[in-house]
C-alpha cells in the first residue's frame, strides 16, 4: 500500500545515539492548536517490553481532539493518535508474542498486574488513566524529543500520529490473517471495539433483546453492527444526522429516530412496547444519559459509553433504578484485545461487521482536515495513511 502524495515519509538512521530512531510526527503545542509536522527522534534503547512499529494508518477519533483542545488533561506538547496499525521493526528483550515483520494492531495501555488485569478486564486497569493520558511511560520518562526537548509520547502506549510508534507488547495485537487490510485495521483497536464490545461482551445481549443507540458514529455504528449479529430486535439508532441514520439503517437498524424531529424517548415507547431492554448512550452529553435511563424498561440496562469532558453531571430519576433498572459504565467494550479483535476481523470477513463502510482515508499531511472533518460529521472513521 503506497502513501498518499504529500505523506511524511520515515527514517531510521544512527543518530543521534546508535540506533536511534528519526520520525516525522503531528505535535499539539498548545490547547486547541493545529496538529503541526516535526522531525523528532525515539531514543534508541527499547525497553524489555517494548515494540517498535512503523506505523501504516492510523484512526483518528474524538477522543484525539477533546485531547488537542484539552478538555481531557494531557500534558503539552505531545504527539497523540490511539488507532495505529503497523509492522514491527524491533522488540524488547522480553517480548515474545511478536518479532520483526508481524502485522499489530495497536490498542489501549493497561498494567497487567493489578486486579482488574489479573481477572481479564485490563480496560478498568487501576492504572488506566496514567498509563493511556499520562503522556508519558509509568515512570515518567519519554521516549521522543525534538532536539533536546522533551515531547510527551506514549499516549495509549502509542502515540501513532507519527511514522514510527513506541508501544508495548500488552498493547500489540498480532494479525495473523494477512488476507485483510492492515491499513483498515487500526480503529478495531478503540472506537470499533468500545461499541461492538459494549454489545458482545459487557452486555452480553441475548435474541431477540431490544437495543437502542444513541449517537450514530464510529461507536455507536459498531454497536449497531453487533446488535444484529446478537440477533436483537428492535435495533433503534438515535441520532441528528440524517445520513447517519440512514447508515445505520443499512448496517442493521430496524428503526431509526432523528432527535432533532422527533420525541426520542416517546418514540422509544411505541417501537419497544414501553421501553428498551438496553440503552447504549454515546453522545456523553449528560441529558441523553437522563433520558437513556427514563426510556428503559423494568430490569433494563443504560451503558455510559461515551467519554464526557472532566467533571460532568448527569442527573438520574432515582425511582427508576427501583424498577430494576441498572445504569452502569463501559470502556473498551470490555474487550481483551488480542481475543477480541481477531473476532471482529472474522466476522468482518463473513460480511457481518463492514465497518470498512465507516472509513474516509486521507494523506497523514491532510490530518487537519481529518480533525475537522471529526468535529463537524463531515467523516465517520477517518484514517491516516502514513506509511507502506
Amino acid at each position: 500500500m503506497a502513501a498518499e502524495e504529500g505523506s511524511p515519509s520515515p527514517q531510521t538512521d544512527n543518530g543521534p545515539g546508535p540506533g536511534a530512531t528519526r520520525v516525522t510526527a503531528a505535535v499539539v503545542r498548545e490547547k486547541g492548536g493545529p496538529f503541526t509536522f516535526e522531525e523528532l527522534t525515539i531514543e534508541a534503547g527499547l525497553r524489555p517490553e517494548e515494540v517498535l512499529i512503523k506505523v501504516v494508518a492510523t484512526g483518528l477519533c474524538q477522543t484525539d481532539i477533546h485531547v488537542r483542545d484539552q478538555a481531557l488533561p494531557v500534558p503539552l506538547p505531545a504527539v497523540l493518535g490511539h488507532e495505529g496499525a503497523g509492522i514491527v521493526e524491533r522488540v524488547g528483550t522480553a517480548v515474545n508474542s511478536v518479532t520483526p515483520g508481524d502485522r499489530v494492531v495497536m490498542s489501549y495501555q493497561s498494567c497487567g498486574r493489578c486486579k482488574p488485569c489479573l481477572t481479564g478486564y485490563p480496560a478498568y486497569c487501576a492504572s488506566s488513566f496514567p498509563a493511556n493520558f499520562g503522556g508519558s511511560r509509568p515512570d515518567g520518562s519519554n521516549a521522543l524529543r525534538a532536539g533536546e526537548e522533551e515531547i510527551h509520547g506514549h499516549f495509549f502506549g502509542q502515540s501513532s500520529f507519527a511514522t514510527h510508534a513506541l508501544a508495548t507488547e500488552r498493547n500489540v495485537v498480532k494479525i495473523e490473517d494477512e488476507d485483510v487490510p492492515l491499513e483498515l485495521l487500526g480503529p478495531l483497536g478503540c472506537g470499533l471495539q468500545t461499541g461492538a464490545g459494549a454489545v458482545l461482551n459487557s452486555l452480553a445481549v441475548p435474541a431477540g433483546a431490544s437495543v437502542v443507540v444513541i449517537g450514530a458514529g464510529t461507536v455507536g455504528l459498531a454497536a449497531v453492527m453487533a446488535a444484529q449479529v446478537a440477533g436483537a430486535s428492535p435495533v433503534i439508532a438515535v441520532d441528528i444526522v440524517p445520513e447517519r441514520l440512514g447508515l445505520a439503517r443499512e448496517l442493521g437498524a430496524t428503526h431509526t429516530i432523528d432527535a432533532k424531529e422527533e420525541d426520542v424517548a416517546a418514540r422509544i415507547a411505541e417501537i419497544t412496547g414501553g421501553g428498551a431492554d438496553y440503552v447504549l448512550e454515546i453522545t456523553a452529553r449528560p441529558e441523553m444519559l437522563t433520558l437513556a435511563v427514563d426510556a428503559l424498561a423494568p430490569l433494563g440496562t443504560a451503558a455510559l459509553i461515551g467519554g464526557a469532558p472532566a467533571g460532568a453531571h448527569a442527573p438520574v430519576n432515582m425511582n427508576a433504578l427501583l424498577g430494576g433498572r441498572t445504569v452502569r459504565g463501559i470502556a473498551q467494550g470490555d474487550s481483551v484485545p488480542q481475543l477480541f479483535i481477531p473476532r471482529l476481523i472474522e466476522l468482518y470477513k463473513a460480511g457481518r461487521f463492514p465497518f470498512d463502510r465507516l472509513v474516509t482515508f486521507y494523506g497523514f499531511d491532510r490530518i487537519n482536515e481529518a480533525a475537522t472533518d471529526t468535529r463537524t460529521g463531515a467523516s465517520i472513521k477517518p484514517v491516516l495513511r502514513i506509511g507502506e
